[in-house]
């Protein structure tokens, strides 16, 4: 009996309807996994967890050496100001232009990223990035300046969805919030690095340049000679690794097969793009997504607070420290099962609401306590973190999930735009107007994590009563032979809302 007898055979043994779709319409893993139907051993997926994180978690915390926003705060303290003649508002401007490039460019660059080889796409614009950083050391003027930074947000708009697509093709969801909470505490080794860089810097005298010129050469140079490691070794899906064998990527599919949620798919569908606008829940993570965390000039709220700039670059390697401690905290307890993300992200927001209401309380004399108030109310990165590992685990279908992270980062992009201009003059040097902010900010996203988990809990427990839906059980394409294969259903690129086996992380 030939190939195709014997596929009708196999069609007519499910009771409901079956289909034959074309490749480009189902996910990339799909070819792949319906080669084989060996399960891995726990052996197996241990190896080759492994070797993924050693592949791919060194480049991935090269982070590290991404310290645009950074760069800006520490060229504060290294003279920027004086040197380029800036006013207080200006500076401002400089913070905010990048968000608003970072928000115009934001769903371009997840749209290429879809379009694209994910890899080779974030290369390209650590490459831009790099360039642009050094043309920062060419700028003297306030309008030159603005250029640079509108460029620099712009390139840096690929950079954490791109990640984010990376963590989920390559891990289970188990595995997704400490992967992004290791590649997001390294914001924290670069701030302490920086802080280094720039008591250095502050100790060099050079006639023709000056130290804040010094730092953007540095951070930019380390910048360029990162993209080109990208480009050679970061790799774009599974489905390509170069470091996996053939066996290897296949394995590496089935590993994540219990996501139910696929590797991506190159083909941009309209009708996930508008359930992505109609999911009450995107809005809800874009709402926590601009309030989550505000605080962006940490150089200057500690100069205010009476240090010199010398003090204030060596205390600014504390910021990095607790930045990596309450990161690394966060991404622990969101990982147990009986706390979950959302909780996680509560129990952060406690001392970080705590610290933002004693940094506006207490006596402006008490500069120490002040200090340690600050560096307490810090915890509120980790909530961020978090929240960036757990939305690619509560969105499947990969037009949905390109669409939600950038509906995600617009708004975060407009949060920290806006922030920018709560740091007025007329508020300083106690700021009670951003501290109450701030407080008031981090409040409702705590409360936004807690509805979150709550419409997410509901739906899982409305699924678990219904009637198995038996809809996309019966789905084929043909294999490079030309033969029909039967595909999975967590790689058909369907969305969390299609898929009604998709289960909710909490």
């Amino acid at each position: 009996m030939d190939s195709a007898s014997d596929n009708s055979e196999k069609k007519e043994d499910h009771p409901h309807v079956s289909s034959t779709v074309h490749s480009y319409d189902v996910d990339v893993g799909a070819q792949l996994i319906a080669e084989t139907d060996s399960p891995l051993t726990p052996q197996e997926t241990s190896r080759l967890r492994a070797k993924i994180d050693w592949h791919i978690m060194p480049l991935m915390c090269s982070k590290i050496t991404f310290m645009d926003k950074t760069t800006l705060g520490e060229a504060a303290v290294l003279g920027i100001l004086e040197d380029a003649h800036l006013t207080a508002n200006q500076y401002d401007w400089l913070g905010t232009i990048f968000y608003l490039s970072y928000l115009v460019f934001q769903y371009p660059q997840n749209l290429a990223l879809q379009r694209f080889p994910v890899g080779k796409w974030m290369s390209i614009n650590i490459f831009l990035w790099a360039v642009v950083l050094l043309c920062h050391a060419a700028c003297k003027s306030f309008g030159s300046l603005l250029a640079v930074r509108f460029l620099l947000g712009m390139c840096e708009g690929a950079i954490t969805p791109g990640f984010m697509i990376v963590t989920s093709m390559f891990y289970t969801n188990a595995e997704k919030t400490r992967r992004v909470g290791y590649w997001f505490l390294m914001n924290g080794f670069a701030v302490i690095i920086l802080g280094f860089i720039s008591f250095g810097l502050l100790h060099t005298h050079t006639t023709s340049f000056m130290p804040w010129q010094w730092l953007m050469i540095i951070t930019g140079t380390v910048t360029l000679i990162t993209s080109v490691l990208f480009w050679l070794f970061f790799p774009d899906s599974p489905t390509t690794a170069r470091f996996l064998t053939p066996e290897e990527r296949v394995a590496a599919i089935r590993r994540i097969q219990e996501n139910q949620s696929g590797v991506e798919n190159k083909r941009f569908k309209k009708e996930q793009f508008l359930e992505t606008i109609k999911d009450p829940k995107t809005w809800l993570m874009a709402f926590f997504a601009g309030s989550a965390y505000l605080t962006n000039q940490r150089q200057l709220i500690v100069a205010q607070f009476g240090f010199n700039g010398i003090q204030t670059t060596l205390l600014g390697c504390v910021d990095g420290v607790v930045e990596i401690l309450t990161i690394w905290l966060g991404v622990v307890l969101a990982s147990e099962p009986s706390i979950g993300r959302s909780y996680a992200g509560v129990l952060m927001y406690i001392p970080a609401i705590l610290g933002s209401i004693l940094v506006s309380t207490l006596p402006f004399s008490n500069k120490i306590g002040l200090l340690f108030s600050y560096w307490i109310s810090l915890f509120a990165i980790a909530p961020f973190t978090i929240f960036l590992g757990w939305v690619s685990s509560i969105t499947s279908g990969h037009t949905k999930r390109i669409t939600t992270n950038g509906i995600v980062l617009c708004s975060y992009a407009i949060g920290n735009a806006v922030s920018q201009f709560m740091w007025k003059a007329q508020y300083q040097p106690r700021n009670h107007v951003p501290w109450a902010v701030i407080t008031s900010c981090n409040f409702a996203a705590g409360i936004a994590l807690v509805v979150l988990r709550f419409m997410l809990a509901s739906e899982n427990t409305k699924r678990e009563r219904e009637t198995p839906d038996n809809k996309h059980d019966a789905v084929y394409i043909l294999d490079r032979s030309g033969a029909e294969r039967k595909v999975d259903k967590a790689f058909l690129d369907l969305t969390d809302k299609q898929n009604r086996d998709f289960r909710y992380v909490l």
